[in-house]
């Protein structure tokens, strides 16, 4: 995959992981749509290519249906800030736009989520405040932890005798 059609990738991802779509004709505008946009930002530059893809490559490591609507939330929300700034009287700028704006309001908000583990990130977990508060609760973190891991195992388990390959 060349630098140049991460955008259509990612949008596209979205848009069928969402099933915003069907057809392919939409789809097909779409990359109509996304190939004048690159040109526009002259997006066959060479720079582009440096660090690596800055959406796909997140998208990889996210594989449960829940964890991929989160991030593909925080995803859209970033091209919808990125198109906040985009002179929007050419057609396939507002068509793109519009495009984002429908899926935007067919996701959760994600950004709740992902702000609970900035928050958890920052814990200053050598305060002792934190450290009773922490301590207060680990018994139910425990519980969610052994449900959640038995709820896993009794899927993985059911799973396996259902298909005997």
């Amino acid at each position: 995959m060349t630098c140049q059609t991460y955008s259509f990738f990612v949008l596209s991802v979205v848009m069928i992981y969402f099933g915003h779509f069907g057809n392919g004709l939409i789809l097909a505008q779409l990359q109509n749509d996304i190939d004048q946009l690159k040109d526009d930002f002259n997006s066959s530059h060479s720079d582009v290519a440096d660090g690596g893809p800055i959406f796909t490559e997140k998208l990889s490591d996210w594989t449960e249906r829940n964890e991929k609507r989160i991030i593909l939330s925080q995803i859209v929300s970033k091209y919808l800030e990125m198109f906040e700034n985009i002179d929007k009287s050419k057609a396939h700028v507002r068509h793109i736009s519009e495009e984002l704006y429908t899926l935007k309001n067919n996701l959760p908000d994600g950004s709740k989520k992902a702000k609970d583990l900035v928050d958890i990130a920052k814990l200053q977990m050598t305060d002792l405040k934190i450290q009773r508060k922490a301590v207060n609760e680990l018994f139910s973190v425990l519980q969610k932890l052994v449900e959640t891991s038995t709820s896993a195992k009794r899927k993985r388990s059911q799973s396996q005798w259902r298909c005997r390959c």
